[in-house]
């Protein structure tokens, strides 16, 4: 064995999202032989990718068809995440992919979808903050548990303004209105003053490096969401829906107002939320409450990645409640569901990066 003939039967295995091998996209590195012991670490284009056990036998068959049958191989695993900011500039500089979690209306569970896909993110060991940009209805304080505590602020240098320090909860970063401002109080504030609010977030908050920075929108299609796209450059949304009409025809208004020339932000996908109650003593039941498959008939009419199905399940409600998030429960089926969402966030992010011009900071016309 050589590292040329180990190089060479690696070129036979796919990166099955960018349509490339691995050779060719540069993902082998460090090839090491002993005998008929042979180790090479893959670079992946983000911990948490989906793929990893499949190119792990996909590489080890290669090596053991093509150069040694008797071949014995370790694959190793570390991840460089895609980004497609080719110069990050002054705005977030180490936040390598920022989602923007949307929808149309109020009431489709994003809060919820937002708060879970940031943490199936970081369970599979990408470094994640987590935005709460829903000025008149925060949410994050109370689904992770972190009512009443407020944040540090940090010193940056002499000549040079303190930073908020975001919280940490569950290994990830977390930033919300909710922390800053009495819960019992109204936030009564025009847009203009949301608006810079959302601006503080970015820029007055220590988010330090990140692989994805997950903001929780408000619904609507208003200041707060051009504000932000005209502050960072957003990487992609994901549109949230629930599987009836009347949420439909909202979602339809939040994918149509990301697809606007202006705004060229990459519709990453669409979940749907809610699509069928699951009783906890009838787990194989599925009732559609909300009509059926709605969500996947709305991304196949607008040819965007159908993300998938988050089902109905009273644990969901309770955990939230509870600071307790779905994600950190032994809800099996939930977390499932979750999972398999997250991974095709990922992937679908991870061939926008690859394919789609590099994400710059959008001109609104006003």
């Amino acid at each position: 064995m050589t590292p040329e003939k180990v190089l060479d039967a690696l070129r036979n295995v796919q990166e099955p999202d960018l349509g490339k091998d691995i050779v060719t996209l540069n993902m082998v590195k460090d090839i090491v032989i002993s005998g008929n012991m042979v180790s090479f670490t893959v670079v992946l284009t983000t911990p948490a990718c989906p793929m990893k056990d499949m190119i792990g036998r996909a590489c080890e068959n290669a090596v053991k068809l093509l150069v040694n049958k008797e071949a014995i191989v370790k694959v190793n695993f570390t991840a460089n995440t895609s980004t497609n900011r080719q110069d990050p500039g002054a705005v977030l500089p180490k936040v390598k992919n920022i989602i923007a979690v949307i929808s149309g209306k109020g009431g489709v569970g994003k809060s919820t979808v937002s708060a879970n896909l940031a943490l199936a993110l970081a369970q599979n060991g990408a470094k994640v903050g987590l935005m709460d940009a829903d000025i008149y209805g925060p949410s994050v304080p109370i689904m992770f548990g972190v009512r009443g505590e407020r944040p540090m602020m940090k010193s940056m240098g002499e000549g040079q303004k303190g930073m908020i320090v975001p919280l940490e909860r569950f290994g990830i970063k977390l930033m919300s209105i909710g922390l800053l401002v009495d819960e019992k109080n109204a936030v009564i504030w025009r847009g203009p003053m949301a608006s810079s609010a959302i601006r503080q977030f970015v820029t007055d908050v220590l988010w330090d490096e990140l692989d994805y920075l997950v903001i929780d929108m408000p619904p609507g299609t208003g200041d707060i969401h051009l504000t932000l796209v005209q502050t960072v450059p957003v990487t992609g949304a994901v549109i949230v829906t629930t599987p009836q009409d009347v949420a439909l025809a909202d979602a339809k208004k939040a994918i149509g107002m990301f697809s606007q020339a202006q705004i060229k932000v990459p519709i990453i996908g669409l979940v749907e939320n809610m699509s069928y109650f699951v009783p906890a003593e009838l787990p194989d039941n599925k009732y559609y409450i909300f009509g059926k498959e709605g969500g996947k008939r709305l991304a196949e009419e607008y040819d965007i990645p159908f993300l998938g199905q988050i089902p109905l399940v009273q644990s969901i409600r309770e955990g939230g409640d509870m600071g307790i998030p779905i994600m950190m429960s032994d809800d099996t089926i939930t977390r499932q569901a979750f999972e398999e969402f997250a991974a095709n966030a990922t992937r679908s992010i991870a061939m926008r990066n690859a394919n789609v011009s590099a994400a710059k900071v959008a001109e609104v016309i006003d």
